[in-house]
């Protein structure tokens, strides 16, 4: 793969990083939740599940979703459900007028339950695998070799994760996570009701598709 291939494939998969939407939302709220750490593994759970859609884009399944509109729809269903599940509790969380500084203390959650949040919010999005197939059908030759696939699954990794984690750093600095955290119960509204309904939005919309199927 030529530098200009790589620089291309790299800043494709920026951009798709970048664009706003449930993922940046739950590493906005786990870093303000947790601090950096919070946020970190968010970023890197997610990234890594970007990845393993790559993966699975070389073994044929992002083909297989494409062709079967009952498996696209079925896992479609359960990132919906998972995204309502995610709204639902962030609001069922959030507290009006509870404050904290750096040195109090926002109730801190488990770090897994950070990297869990992460990898499901991409890995239950099968929109990511036709993203993958389009990326690979553009920038994999025919003739690749596993260093090339390599080469652009890593890619896609580091890029993903890279970007979340900048943001998780960006917040997590002391005198940005204070102003976050001192109104952490409104930031937890304002992300969790676009993620409740969303997701309820999409459910209802998987549920009449795999009726109509």
């Amino acid at each position: 793969m030529s530098l200009i291939t790589w620089l291309s494939l790299a800043g494709i998969c920026l951009l798709g990083a970048m664009a706003p939407g449930p993922s940046l939302a739950v590493v906005v709220r786990n870093t303000v939740r947790n601090g950096r750490a919070g946020g970190l593994a968010t970023a890197i759970a997610h990234g890594i599940a970007v990845g393993c859609y790559a993966l699975l884009t070389v073994g044929g399944l992002a083909l297989a979703l494409r062709e079967s509109p009952a498996l696209f729809t079925a896992l479609q269903l359960g990132g919906a459900a998972w995204l309502l599940h995610l709204g639902l509790r962030g609001l069922r969380e959030a507290a009006p007028g509870v404050t904290a500084t750096l040195d109090d203390t926002l109730p801190p959650g488990p770090l897994g339950r950070d990297a869990a949040e992460g990898f499901l919010i991409a890995f239950l999005n099968p929109k990511i695998a036709l993203f993958m197939l389009a990326l690979f059908s553009q920038f994999l030759p025919a003739t690749a070799n596993l260093g090339t696939h390599t080469l652009m699954v890593a890619t896609i990794v580091c890029t993903d994760a890279g970007w979340y984690s900048l943001v998780a750093m960006l917040l997590s600095r002391p005198r940005w996570l204070q102003r976050l955290r001192s109104r952490a119960w409104l930031i937890d509204r304002l992300l969790s009701t676009p993620l409740a309904l969303l997701g309820a939005g999409m459910l209802l919309h998987s549920a009449w598709q795999l009726v109509i199927l």
